[in-house]
């Protein structure tokens, strides 16, 4: 089966198994994304011991999430759900004092039908916090969907604006002035409908986004999620929202279907080119000309030299496990390596249509071929795919890393770029530092006069040519 967009881009489907991590790993970056909030994860053990070994917490830190332990007893439906729930709820509202509590139902509570939404309005107005309920479970494609499936739930909960904005852009003054928080300057915003962004990155990332719109007199009213669950932004008709995360698909139907905002469809903010493009779709809903882009962009390339030089020509292949191999993909593109293939578990080719427009006109721009791009590949028929190919890189999952190593094949984990900031002009050099690190480990090892493997008799050996330990720090 094969989807045809724009006579020059074919999305394949096999029908693999989805290797990656559980999506109830959201609540490691959302607990300290929304600075009020608590997590409850209502799972098994089992759920746990992923949470506890791969969050990594000491109990010292008193993280704001926890684990609401599944028994036999509520597996056979013998003990009263509600009951125990309230009872942690009321010790979480006693002992943390969140303003809301967020809870993450797994694939247990999938099976076994536990009516969490129904529990959660009656438990709300006991307890007198907002309870919200996101279905972040192993059932979903990729991990990075569970931030998808807790922003969904939480648009719901954002309050309605009060005078929605549908007046055209020739009854408006075009541009009005707003103190600055230096003394003596004024910020100069064109009046606009409200902007929302949606997608959860840290603070700093969040500011540098803000701060290059505020660059193009736009203005930005508010993030989903907020930095506090009680700021969370105005949302209903009239409000234009846009994503920074190829991954909020869910979210993003939400905000259409059910919150009637209009959505500007654009590229993600990944890399000077995705960033550029991103700010270009956005300016002329509100009727504003971009400045300056073009020539920042290119000074962004021109700071990234040292890693180009690196990167050029080698090439890459993406097994697919985060959602980002799209976005990712397409930077290394524009940077001159050669990517031979695009794995991703799941494609939502209406929202990120742009997003694949784009990594189109790169791959033309920069005279490569448009890389096979398959949607929830088969790992078996990958890996023969990646013996014949063997390619300088694989960007993968944790599970295939190290059989790929022994095998002779660089690495990198597709799960470092979703903890890392990646997004705007400024950390495009956190993307190639990622990139080029088991690059340049291999070439000096190589300098070292160490090689990895050779085969022989269909068997991986290890081999060295030169034993010079001493030189390895």
């Amino acid at each position: 089966m094969s989807v045809k967009i724009d006579e020059t881009l074919t999305i394949e489907c096999e029908t693999g198994n989805y290797h990656t991590f559980c999506p109830i790993s959201c609540v490691s970056w959302l607990y300290q994304k929304i600075e009020d909030s608590f997590f409850l994860v209502v799972g098994t053990k089992t759920c746990g011991y992923f949470l506890q070994n791969a969050l990594g917490v000491m109990i010292f830190a008193e993280p704001r999430y926890a684990m609401a332990e599944l028994e036999e007893g509520d597996i056979s439906a013998q003990l009263n759900d509600y009951e125990g729930l309230k009872r942690l709820c009321i010790r979480i509202r006693r002992d943390r004092d969140p303003s809301v509590i967020i809870w993450i139902g797994t694939c247990t509570t999938e099976i076994i039908k536990m009516d969490l939404e129904g529990m959660a309005p009656k438990l709300e107005w006991e307890i007198g916090i907002p309870i919200l309920v996101a279905r972040a479970n192993g059932l979903d494609y990729a991990f990075t969907q569970g931030e998808d499936t807790v922003l969904a739930a939480m648009a719901h909960r954002c309050p309605k604006p009060e005078f929605p904005l549908r007046e055209s852009k020739e009854t408006l003054p075009k541009v009005v002035a707003f103190p600055s928080r230096k003394k003596d300057e004024l910020d100069q915003y064109v009046i606009h409908p409200s902007l929302v962004l949606f997608g959860s990155l840290p603070s700093n990332v969040a500011s540098q986004l803000n701060l290059e719109l505020r660059r193009q007199s736009i203005k930005v009213s508010g993030w989903l999620p907020a930095q506090r669950y009680t700021d969370l932004p105005s949302l209903g008709d009239g409000v234009y929202v846009c994503g920074v995360n190829p991954f909020l698909s869910r979210t993003a139907t939400t905000l259409i279907r059910r919150e009637k905002c209009e959505l500007i469809g654009a590229p993600f903010p990944i890399g000077p080119d995705g960033t550029r493009a991103w700010i270009e779709k956005i300016c002329p809903v509100f009727g504003v000309e971009t400045q300056g882009l073009e020539e920042r962009e290119e000074r962004i390339w021109e700071s990234l030299k040292d890693y180009l030089d690196l990167v050029r020509g080698k090439s890459v292949f993406f097994m697919g496990d985060n959602l980002l191999e799209v976005s990712l993909a397409r930077f290394l593109i524009r940077c001159g390596m050669i990517v031979h293939e695009i794995g991703i578990p799941y494609m939502d080719k209406r929202y990120q249509a742009a997003e694949l427009a784009l990594l189109r006109d790169t791959c033309i721009r920069m005279c490569v071929p448009i890389p096979r791009i398959v949607e929830k590949p088969d790992n078996s028929n990958q890996i023969r795919r990646l013996r014949e190919l063997q390619p300088d890189l694989a960007i993968t999952g944790m599970a295939h890393a190290n059989p790929l190593e022994a095998r002779g094949i660089s690495t990198k984990w597709s799960v470092e770029f979703t903890f890392a900031q990646i997004h705007g002009f400024a950390n495009a050099r956190d993307v190639l530092e990622l990139v080029t690190r088991p690059l340049r480990r291999q070439r000096n090892l190589e300098d070292l006069g160490w090689t990895t493997l050779v085969r022989k008799n269909n068997k991986f050996e290890t081999t060295h040519l030169a034993h010079k330990v001493d030189k390895i720090s």
